[in-house]
Formats: structure tokens, sequence, C-alpha cells
């Protein structure tokens, strides 16, 4: 049903700068990553070892997904333009959804991979898996502080994800071998490996399900829908808001809008004002588009099915 608008558009664009970022550390775990898994598959060729050769190529597919996140980082920090007016931060988000997905695909692998060595073990030689998982775990230690001590982004934690993936990856392997070289207990390897998939599905749906929720633009967690819209109806001079919408442009970038019916539009600029202080310093809501409405339009058109209005008590919706 059309809903005709009379009164003016005013729209704010948020002071808040982009939450985009962390290039530099991805960087730099990008290139550790990519030089430990080519040492780690050379030690497993060395070594024999089937379980050096699968983590090394884990780590491989890391560095693709940390690739992926280092660029989205880099693109996301591009200015708005004609094409793309709110800029590119989304494209962190599709970096993150993407590594969660590639994070489940390795967990299938590993899964059916542990399932293989149940009906199968394979020998294992202990003390080059212990030295080489043992470098690993300190390389992945190093590369999970540079990532933490950086702008703690979606995509930065995404590819958080992978590094601890990795890291929980090498403690298995070192504790695999260890207990191999010193009891002979072959599934302690499928073992292990399975709970470690455990651990990493657990980061990884927490990480697509924060991925989703921000394209579906979903309300941020950290904000009430109700609470905002009867705080906004709170503000004198106003006597309901309704199509209220608030979403995330990207983690740590929420937008808003909503029409706003008053009695009188010559109050507006005060009112406009004192909803987007309102909105700024209660919930940090920069990116604001506030449409003003009179009550007689609503008499003449009625509200869109569903729409939701909130009013102030019933005894004081008109002024």
């Amino acid at each position: 049903m059309l809903h005709h608008h009379d009164g003016s558009h005013a729209h704010r664009s948020g002071h808040h700068p982009p939450a985009t970022g962390g290039h530099r550390q991805l960087g730099w775990v990008l290139v550790l990553t990519l030089g430990f898994a080519a040492v780690e598959a050379l030690g497993g060729l060395w070594a024999h070892s089937l379980a050096l050769l699968g983590d090394a190529g884990h780590m491989f597919s890391d560095s693709v997904a940390l690739g992926m996140a280092a660029t989205a980082s880099w693109v996301g920090r591009r200015p708005p333009s004609a094409r793309h007016s709110y800029g590119l931060a989304r494209a962190e988000v599709v970096a993150a959804l993407l590594n969660g997905l590639v994070m489940l695909a390795v967990v299938v692998a590993i899964v059916v991979e542990a399932i293989r060595r149940f009906r199968g073990p394979q020998p294992v030689a202990g003390v080059p898996v212990m030295v080489i998982a043992g470098a690993g775990l300190l390389f992945n230690v190093a590369a999970a502080l540079i990532l933490s001590r950086g702008e703690r982004t979606i995509n930065v934690r995404g590819a958080l994800v992978h590094v601890i993936g990795d890291l929980l990856g090498s403690a298995g392997a070192l504790l695999s071998g260890a207990v191999i070289y010193f009891t002979g207990w072959m599934p302690i390897d499928p073992l292990l490996s399975l709970l470690i998939c455990a651990l990493i599905l657990y980061s990884t749906m927490r990480l697509l399900r924060e991925a989703l929720h921000v394209l579906m633009e979903g309300v941020p967690p950290e904000l009430d829908l109700n609470g905002v819209g009867q705080a906004l109806a709170h503000v004198p001079g106003v006597v309901s808001v309704h199509d209220l919408h608030i979403w995330m442009l990207s983690p740590g970038i929420p937008a808003l809008s909503a029409h706003v019916v008053m009695d009188d539009l010559k109050a507006w600029p005060k009112v406009l004002a004192d909803m987007r202080q309102l909105l700024d310093r209660r919930y940090q809501i920069g990116h604001v588009t506030l449409q003003p409405e009179i009550t007689a339009d609503l008499v003449e058109v009625p509200l869109p099915h569903g729409a939701k209005v909130y009013p102030l008590k019933p005894e004081n919706t008109r002024r």
C-alpha cells in the first residue's frame, strides 16, 4: 500500500570511521603462514608423516583465507563512490563469511581423514612430528598475538579463527607425536583431530552467525529495537514513530531510519536535533535518516500492513 510522505527528509551521515582495518597484521600473518606451511610440508615429506602433510595443507588453505581477508581489509578502506555510496566496508563481512565456509570444509576433511585412520591406523614418526609441531605451536602463538594487537574487526576475527585452528592443530600434533613416541598408541592421532574439529567448529559457527546477521541487515545485538523506538517517541514534539529500522552497514557501524509523526512541522528542526543527539549519545548511531510527517497524513492514508508504531502513553498521543 502506498504511503504518502509530506515534509522534508533529513539525513545525517555518520561521523564514525569505518570499522575496517588490520590489513598490515593480516599481511604479516599471511607471509608467516605461507612460509611455515612450506617448512611443514618439507618436514612431512622427510619424516614420511601424513599428519604433518595434512597440517601443511591445512595451513596452505588458511593462507588462501588470510589472503582474502587482507584483500577485503584493504578494499574496505576505500571511500564511498557513486556506485557504492556507503563505501565497501561490508567486503570484510563477506570475507569473514567465506573464511567461515572454508573452515567448515576443512573441518569436514579432517573428520573424514580421522574416520579413515580409525579404520586403518598408519605409522607416524614421533620425534620429527614433535619437533615440527612444537615449532608450529610457537609460530601460531606469535601469529595470534599479532592479530590480537590490531583492530578487532569481524574480518580480523575471522582470520584469527584460522590461526587458532592452526594453533590447536599444532598442539594436537605435538601431543599426538609424544603419545605415539612414548606408547606407540596410534589412535591418539584421529582422536585429537576430532577434538580439535569440535573446538574449531564452535568458533566458526559464531563467526558465520555474526556475518550472516550483518548481511541480512539484522538489528545490532547490543541494541533493542523497541527500546530505541520508545525513546524516540518520547522526544518532545513527537506524536509517534513508525517504520523504524536499525541495521549494520558493517560491524560497529549501525544505521537507522524511521518515520516521525508530529502535529506541527514547524517544530521539526528542534525535534530533529534532539533525536540526533539522543541516538548519538545513548546508542552511538551516527547514520540516521528521519522522515517527518503530520498526523493528517495518517488519517488520509493508512499505515502499511504490519508497520509497528511507537507512541507515548495513550493519553499523551495527541498534544
